[in-house]
C-alpha cells in the first residue's frame, strides 16, 4: 500500500549493528527491520557465525526478508554510507532520542551488547542520543531499544503510511 507520504527507501533511516555479540538480538532486530521496512547494516566482526541456528530461530522466516548489507569493519562500514548522517544510540549521552530530529536517510548505531562501541565509533557520528531510563537502571536489551529509536524515527518521517496496516489516518493529507 502506497501512502501519500510513503518514504522512499534511500530516505527511510537504516539500522546499523556495530559487531553484535548475541544472535538472537541480531535476529530479533532483523525481523523487526523486516517488518518495518528498514534496511539493516552488520559491521563486522560479529560474536557468531552469523548463519547460527539462535539468529535464524529469533529472525524466523523474516531474515531472508530484509535488506541486509555486511560491511568487513567500520572503516568499510564509514566509506559505504559516507553520505548518511551517522547516530550513535549510547548511554554515554545527554540528548534524549525524543528531542532529537531524524532525517531520511539517517543510519541509527547500536553499539554490541557486551561493550558498545570504541571512542574511534563515537568520534565519527554526527550525533549521539540517548533513551532515558528510571534511576540506577543501566540499559535496555538493544533490540527494545533499537524498536523504540526506529519507532520515532519512522513517526517524525511518517514512514508507517507505506505499510500494509497503515490505518487510513495515516494516508490523508494535513
Amino acid at each position: 500500500m502506497q501512502g501519500i507520504f510513503a518514504l522512499k527507501p534511500d530516505l527511510r533511516p537504516r539500522l546499523a549493528l556495530f559487531e553484535p555479540d548475541i544472535p538472537q538480538n541480531t535476529g530479533a532486530m532483523l525481523r523487526l527491520c523486516a517488518c518495518l521496512n528498514v534496511a539493516v547494516d552488520v559491521i563486522e566482526p560479529c560474536g557468531f557465525v552469523f548463519g547460527d541456528r539462535r539468529l535464524r530461530r529469533a529472525g524466523m522466516d523474516y531474515a531472508d526478508r530484509v535488506q541486509l548489507e555486511r560491511h568487513a569493519s567500520w572503516a568499510d562500514f564509514q566509506a559505504e554510507r559516507a553520505d548518511s548522517r551517522l547516530i550513535l544510540m549510547t548511554t554515554k549521552a545527554i540528548t534524549s532520542y525524543t528531542d532529537f530530529a531524524f532525517r531520511g536517510g539517517d543510519s541509527i548505531i547500536m553499539g554490541s551488547e557486551s561493550a558498545g562501541v570504541p571512542d574511534v565509533v563515537h568520534e565519527a557520528v554526527d550525533a549521539r542520543l540517548i533513551i532515558p531510563l528510571a534511576g540506577g537502571m543501566r540499559s535496555l536489551n538493544v533490540a527494545q531499544a533499537a524498536a523504540m529509536v526506529l519507532g520515532e524515527a519512522l513517526r517524525q518521517l511518517n514512514g508507517f503510511a507505506e505499510l500494509g496496516d497503515a490505518p487510513d489516518s495515516l494516508e490523508t493529507a494535513r
